[in-house]
């Protein structure tokens, strides 16, 4: 959900594949960077399927909802300083650079994370991670925008974005290959040899957040055998080796014309950069923010990420399995497996985008998506309030047939009209065991971890997140319909209006502004998820973020312009004009 989109339409991805076919260096080019949004996307989304069997390893982890919640936002944290630390690496040092550092880092987390002894050492390498996420999520787009030949640039950088899903489609994948249900269906040399593996390092989730070493260490190979971008060396004045490289990537005929549009390119945002005048960030920032059309921009630019992430789509993405679990699938592998469905979702929605976000506008896409997330969170919101208010009861009994496992709390109480919402809820550290012959008949209030052996022993499902209930399937359907509403307009738009509505000499800048504050929401998102829904409820928490997604859609109908098919200038102008922005107003 980070890192942006590029716009692009059918014509280029068919002249892309010609002119790839034709020039394969140009598809090693895009293909080597490309793995970066790859990391990208796997290292932000294995994570949710990991979480699980820390929660089994760390016992500490497992009760205590912060540290899974810092387990998983030190990623978001770590990309918010690696983007503003990218930024001048990519500068100084180049795209090349800044790539081969990136995957150094993706490297050292995941081996770090990997071999850790304790969940402290998870959070470090979830940083060095993140560092490595945050210029990623910059640099391997720079760098194939930079390397590609025009017509074909966008297809090739939106192929980036389609990536980063990819990454976190592949994580998922990979989560469930770790898991004993899908390894028994595999080739019988095979299942030998994965079994074999996993039991010389314990720790499922140790294979799920270390295989993210492999492509980080073949994009370093690649990309040491690759070149700096040509853009990139025509700034320094090492105009020599760009005009070497852009001979290998485009035809004889078509070089001459392409060295002295790079040369014009160059030196128009030299020029545009000059306007702005000299002065350090802060400054730059304070003037942009002094002038009226800047602003308006980045009110409209701002708006559209902080309501990216606050509409709740990392939720989804970092706590899936979670929410699954949420809804009442106690196993691990079947929330997996079901989780397996949003992230492929996200990924078809994310390929619908690109055919519809130039025939129905900006403004418009993110309208209809927001109108389908504001129903969809508030049916997600009353099925959850279904389910933790039909709870099967605790049964006396069924208790104690486990004798001096009895949850403390259950035991010390007068009233002993238990369901398994209040069982979940003490403040001890209890669970829910079901009821052996129907989950939704009165189960037992046992101590947890102690018990948890004893209730599976018995072929009965264990419950420590959410309860067993008949509202499962229909929350995962609103789940599904959920990510549908999202990806194809709130989860790509907001990065295409930032491309779009910034006057070109502020575009850099502004467009950094932006991202920190998308990852900045990203960060408060993932960081108190599961606060909120251990204070408020999981119905609660859902019914917050359509309240979030109702005043998204108000804000971005006044605040936002349309930006489809309008040039620069004519944006720029627009922005000038007016600040609110109706639909029934044209002019």
């Amino acid at each position: 959900m980070e890192g942006g989109l590029h716009k692009s339409d059918k014509t280029d991805f068919k002249e892309c594949l010609n002119l790839t076919w034709r020039q394969p260096y140009i598809l090693r080019l895009a293909f080597s960077a490309g793995i970066g949004g790859l990391l990208f996307g796997y290292d932000t989304g294995v994570i949710s399927g990991a979480l699980l069997y820390i929660r089994d390893d760390f016992h500490e982890v497992d009760r205590k909802t912060v540290l899974q919640e810092t387990i998983v936002s030190m990623a978001v944290a770590g990309a918010i300083i690696g983007a503003a630390i990218g930024g001048w690496i990519n500068d100084r040092f180049g795209r090349r650079i800044s790539i081969l550092i990136a995957d150094i880092l993706f490297f050292i987390g995941a081996i770090v994370m990997a071999v850790a002894p304790h969940y402290s050492i998870i959070i470090v390498g979830r940083i060095f991670v993140g560092f490595g996420v945050g210029m990623a999520s910059m640099t391997s787009p720079l760098y194939i925008s930079e390397a590609s030949p025009a017509r074909i640039r966008g297809a090739l950088v939106s192929t980036n974005g389609l990536l980063i899903t990819g990454g976190q489609f592949l994580s998922y994948l990979i989560n469930l290959a770790f898991t004993r249900v899908f390894i028994c269906n595999l080739p019988h040399l095979l299942y030998e040899l994965l079994i074999w593996i996993c039991l010389q390092v314990p720790g499922t989730w140790r294979w799920m957040l270390g295989v993210a070493g492999i492509p980080a260490f073949v994009q370093f190979i690649l990309m040491l055998m690759l070149p700096e971008s040509p853009r990139w060396l025509y700034r320094k004045n090492r105009k020599e080796e760009a005009e070497d490289i852009l001979r290998k990537i485009y035809p004889p005929h078509e070089v001459d014309k392409e060295i002295e549009a790079l040369r014009l390119s160059v030196e128009a945002e030299i020029r545009e950069e000059g306007s702005i005048g000299e002065g350090n960030i802060f400054i730059r920032i304070q003037k942009a923010w002094s002038n009226t059309v800047v602003r308006r921009g980045l009110v409209a630019g701002i708006l559209c990420q902080v309501a990216q992430q606050f509409v709740g789509i990392n939720t989804v993405m970092y706590y899936s399995p979670t929410i699954v679990q949420l809804a009442g699938f106690a196993s691990n592998k079947t929330a997996l497996a079901l989780s397996l469905i949003t992230s492929g979702l996200n990924t078809i929605g994310t390929v619908i985008s690109m055919f519809f976000v130039d025939r129905v506008g900006r403004r418009r896409l993110m309208l209809i998506s927001l109108v389908g997330i504001i129903i969809f969170l508030g049916l997600l919101g009353g099925v959850f309030y279904g389910a933790a208010a039909n709870s099967p009861f605790v049964g006396s009994q069924e208790t104690a047939h486990f004798g001096n496992h009895t949850c403390p709390d259950y035991r010390a109480a007068t009233n002993l009209r238990w369901d398994c919402m209040k069982c979940l809820k003490a403040s001890s550290e209890c669970g829910f065991c079901a009821n052996g012959q129907d989950r939704l008949l009165p189960g037992a209030c046992l101590a947890s971890p102690s018990s948890k052996d004893a209730c599976r022993g018995e072929n009965r499902a264990w419950y420590t997140r959410g309860c067993p209930s008949n509202f499962g399937w229909l929350a995962l359907v609103s789940l599904a319909a959920y990510i549908i509403s999202y990806a194809p307009g709130m989860g790509t738009v907001p990065w295409i209006v930032n491309s779009e509505i910034y006057p070109l000499r502020y575009r850099g800048l502004c467009g950094g502004m932006a991202a920190v504050a998308n990852w900045v929401s990203n960060l408060i998102v993932s960081q108190t998820f599961l606060t909120l829904t251990e204070a408020l409820g999981s119905s609660a928490t859902f019914l917050l973020f359509c309240g979030f997604s109702v005043v998204a859609l108000v804000l971005i109908s006044l605040f936002v312009p349309e930006t489809k098919g309008l040039p620069f200038e004519e944006v720029e102008k627009m922005l000038e004009k007016r600040s609110i922005y109706l639909w029934w107003k044209k002019d």
